[in-house]
């Protein structure tokens, strides 16, 4: 009788983002932000 087993150790880690990320994300969120406004804004019409 043979038993064969597979043993897999999986470690996630948190990705440390950069000041640089950070910024770049915040930018982005607020332009879609002003995007969306924008849009709602012309549906008025």
């Amino acid at each position: 009788m043979t038993l064969n087993i597979l043993f897999f150790t999986i470690t996630i880690n948190k990705r440390q983002m950069s000041l640089e990320e950070i910024r770049h994300n915040e930018m982005v969120d607020k332009m879609v932000e002003e995007n969306k406004t924008r849009q709602s804004m012309l549906r008025l019409f």
